[in-house]
């Protein structure tokens, strides 16, 4: 049938051994059936070790985009280390929320039942557009109408998790939803409201180059949603910060 997919082979633990990390994990990703686009996290999928591999993996590939680019590494010294630099930048620091698993948080019981609108902001926002790699550069601000069931957090807890997932390449409308999933799941208020502006190098950089364009998105859930008194509030308090 058109568009099925092709069963994927199955491997020996040897013939897996000697496939390339990046392969390696691929081929998990694929037998679990588990989406691996550029803003997903794979780390349940990366083994120890394979993490140092892959990045050697992208080192040597981005090696051969500057040969590419006919740059000459070998006597220029201002591109030496370039591939291993960037390798490392992607992996560790930049897409960083693709290969590792969340960080720890620290959930407390709302003993005092609180229930008044609470905001956290501006979170420094550094990401990359997915389309073009290029940094999106910015600030988010929280809102949360928690209630007596909530699991409250610590604010810094809230600039990690922020971190964790704006670290991968991505598009800012996804972004913002994806964080707002994230935090819905954990904290269960009964509002949710986040806004995030940003700028995008891959319009101050390239294409049109306009360095005054930002992009400024929402996502609103339960009573921020429903009561625009409270939506009022939250946005209202922002222009102030």
């Amino acid at each position: 049938m058109p568009g099925k997919t092709a069963p994927l082979p199955a491997l020996s633990a040897d013939e897996l051994a000697a496939l390339p990390a990046s392969e390696r994990v691929r081929y998990r990703l694929l037998a679990a059936e588990c989406r691996h686009h550029a803003n997903d996290n794979i780390a349940d999928f990366i083994e120890d070790g394979e993490l140092d591999e892959i990045q050697a993996e992208v080192q040597r590939q981005l090696q051969g985009v500057l040969r590419a680019l006919v740059i000459d590494t070998d006597s220029d010294h201002n591109t030496q280390d370039t591939a291993k630099r960037v390798a490392k930048m992607f992996v560790r620091e930049v897409f960083k929320g693709r290969y590792v698993q969340a960080p720890d948080v620290t959930e407390f019981p709302n003993i005092t039942r609180l229930n008044e609108l609470m905001i956290v902001g501006p979170i420094t926002v550094r990401s990359a557009c997915s389309h073009h790699l290029c940094p999106i550069v910015g600030r988010v601000w929280i809102g949360l109408l928690p209630n007596e069931h909530s699991n409250l957090i610590g604010l810094s807890k809230y600039a990690r998790l922020t971190d964790w997932i704006m670290s991968r390449p991505q598009i800012q409308e996804e972004a913002v939803t994806m964080l707002a999933n994230e935090l819905q799941e954990r904290v269960q208020p009964d509002g949710l409201g986040i806004v995030m502006e940003a700028d995008h190098f891959c319009m101050h950089w390239r294409g049109v180059k306009d360095s005054e364009s930002m992009m400024t998105n929402s996502v609103m859930r339960g009573a921020f949603l429903k009561d625009p008194n409270l939506r009022r509030e939250f946005l209202s308090l922002l222009s102030k910060k």
